[in-house]
């Protein structure tokens, strides 16, 4: 049998969540899903912030559902897997994109900036792991990418809290994939370097020349990347593509 795109990469009949969904790069993979035959779960943590891209998505063709819901509150990562599982009746692939990221040097973060970090970027991961593998592994097939970061391997000062949890946040994708690869379950990070994304707009607006000075040295090719270029490996890694891949990082980083 020759292997064609569909059978490979195609992901029809698979429910996707994808977490921070309403715009940058949770966006771009939720809309990336559905174009490889997901249907797709969106989330924000405010009401009516996912209503385009669930809109697009449903002009695709595919089924999509919006779910609201702060992950900076403990007992959330739970609750989103329910709300989403009771919406769309299964959750195949997990993508754990939100995250929580405060520049501050290490003498100026607060308690509250501490808190918060780590109650986005790994507890909420922790409940959402908790309450969606064990489904995962009854059904003998599941898909979780975290959205790491480059800083998680190599850490900058200013961003000493968020690489920390990062760096912790992977640790516990190895410490799952190790545990549920014998039952289909496959968990994967997929780090990026500077993505142009909302998060950098005031740093660019601010200081444009700045800016374009800290890109052209930052990677090999000079550039930030965009969120679209997230999208393929995404679909690798959320498809029968890795089905021998799992506890991986994929770097995304134009040379670094």
């Amino acid at each position: 049998m020759i292997p064609t795109l569909s059978s490979v990469f195609g992901l029809e009949g698979r429910v996707a969540l994808v977490t921070g969904s309403s715009r940058g790069i949770g966006a771009a993979i939720a809309r990336g899903l559905a174009g490889a035959g997901a249907d797709v779960v969106v989330h924000g943590s405010t009401e009516g912030g996912t209503t385009q891209v669930a809109a697009d998505i449903r002009a695709s063709g595919r089924q999509s559902w919006e779910v609201a819901w702060d992950l900076a509150e403990q007992g959330s990562g739970r609750l989103l897997i329910e709300a989403a599982t009771e919406l769309a009746g299964q959750i195949d692939i997990l993508v754990i994109n939100a995250s929580a990221q405060i520049n501050a040097d290490l003498a100026d973060l607060t308690p509250a900036d501490i808190e918060t970090q780590i109650n986005v970027n790994l507890y909420s991961t922790i409940e959402m792991l908790q309450t969606v593998l064990p489904a995962m592994a009854k059904g003998g097939w599941g898909r979780v990418i975290n959205i790491g970061s480059i800083n998680q391997s190599r850490p900058k000062a200013i961003v000493t809290a968020y690489a920390a949890t990062k760096a912790a946040q992977h640790n516990i994708i190895q410490s799952q994939a190790r545990e549920y690869a014998a039952r289909g379950v496959l968990l994967n990070t997929l780090a990026p370097g500077l993505v142009d994304t909302d998060r950098n707009a005031a740093r660019k607006a601010i200081d444009p020349e700045g800016w374009q000075d800290y890109v052209n040295q930052l990677n090999w090719m000079g550039r930030a990347g965009l969120p679209s270029e997230m999208v393929g490996a995404a679909i690798f890694l959320a498809s029968d593509a890795c089905s021998f891949i799992t506890g991986e990082t994929v770097l995304i980083t134009g040379g670094y």
